[in-house]
């Protein structure tokens, strides 16, 4: 796949050092979060079978229900994620499965990352 320049070049406009890629709140960690969401999303989607806000979703007996939040430890350290929750709870994401690994990713849910020790 190939991956076009000109965003990235876009996301390194303010650039200055290593950290500001690779730091604690670099946009490597950033970028990590933005994309695993958006697959979540995207997996939330395919296990309802509508799109958000999509008529077709409407008085089904499973639907979106809020949001809870993973935890994810890695290379890059600890990353909060925002997850979609279902109404009967049959959503298993894959891309970042509980308490499995994701890459060399580890997950748990939690109400927020405990730090690394």
């Amino acid at each position: 796949m190939a991956i076009d320049k000109k965003p990235i070049d876009q996301l390194l406009t303010d650039y200055k050092k290593p950290e500001d890629i690779i730091g604690e709140n670099g946009l490597l960690k950033e970028l990590t979060k933005a994309i695993l969401e958006r697959v979540l999303e995207a997996e939330m989607t395919e296990h309802l079978g509508y799109e958000k806000h999509d008529p077709a979703g409407h008085h089904r007996s499973n639907t979106r229900n809020g949001k809870s939040r993973k935890g994810l430890k890695g290379d890059f350290g600890e990353l909060e994620l925002e997850t979609r929750r279902d109404r009967k709870a049959t959503f298993d994401p894959k891309i970042v499965a509980r308490d499995k690994r994701a890459g060399r990713a580890s997950t748990t849910r939690s109400s927020r990352c405990m730090p690394a020790g």
